[in-house]
C-alpha cells in the first residue's frame, strides 16, 4: 500500500454540509470531500461515507442540497459534524426551508445549491454524488468571511457509528 500522508496533509479543503431528502426522511452531515468536477456543463461531486445516515438518506433522493459556512459558523458545523442522524433530529436544531425539487436548505449558510444527482460513483468506503446544480443562493452577511476548512474541523469528533 502507498502512503500517501506527504501529500494528504497538506491539502486544507473547504468542508461543506450536504443534506438529503428522500420521502418523509432527511439527513445531513460535515463533508471534507466535495469539488467542482465539469465546467460545461457544471457539475459537482460530493462525496458521502458509506456508514453515515446521510448517505442512507441520499441513495433514495433525487436532489441534494450543498451549504458552505464559514469558519464563524462552527456550531452548525458541530451539528452536522459531530452528531449522528441515527440519534439525533438536526433540523430540529436549526433554521431551514424546502428548496428545489424539496432539498433541506440551511437558512444560515454563506452560499448553498441544490444539485439534481446525476450519477453515483463507488470510491471505496464513500461514494461520490455527481449534481448537476438547479438552485442556489447565498447569504449576504456572510460575504468576504473565511470559509469553514478542514483544520478548522479537525477537532469535530464524527458522530456517524464506526
Amino acid at each position: 500500500m502507498v502512503r500517501m500522508d506527504a501529500f494528504i496533509d497538506r491539502l486544507d479543503p473547504d468542508m461543506c454540509v450536504v443534506t438529503a431528502t428522500a420521502g418523509d426522511e432527511q439527513a445531513g452531515c460535515l463533508v471534507g470531500f466535495a469539488s467542482q468536477c465539469s465546467i460545461r456543463p457544471v457539475r459537482f461531486v460530493v462525496w458521502l461515507s458509506k456508514v453515515n445516515r446521510t448517505y442512507e438518506v441520499a441513495r433514495g433522493a433525487e436532489f441534494l442540497a450543498v451549504h458552505l459556512l464559514t469558519r464563524e459558523q462552527r456550531e452548525l458545523a458541530d451539528l452536522f459534524g459531530g452528531q449522528t442522524g441515527h440519534r439525533v433530529d438536526k433540523f430540529a436544531r436549526t433554521a431551514w426551508t424546502r428548496g428545489y425539487g424539496g432539498a433541506a436548505v440551511l437558512q444560515d449558510a454563506c452560499a448553498w445549491f441544490v444539485g439534481r444527482i446525476q450519477q453515483q460513483i463507488d470510491g471505496g468506503d464513500h461514494v461520490g454524488f455527481v449534481l448537476s446544480p438547479e438552485q442556489s443562493g447565498e447569504h449576504e452577511k456572510a460575504d468576504g468571511r473565511p470559509l469553514l476548512r478542514l483544520a478548522d474541523a479537525l477537532s469535530i469528533d464524527p458522530g456517524h457509528p464506526v
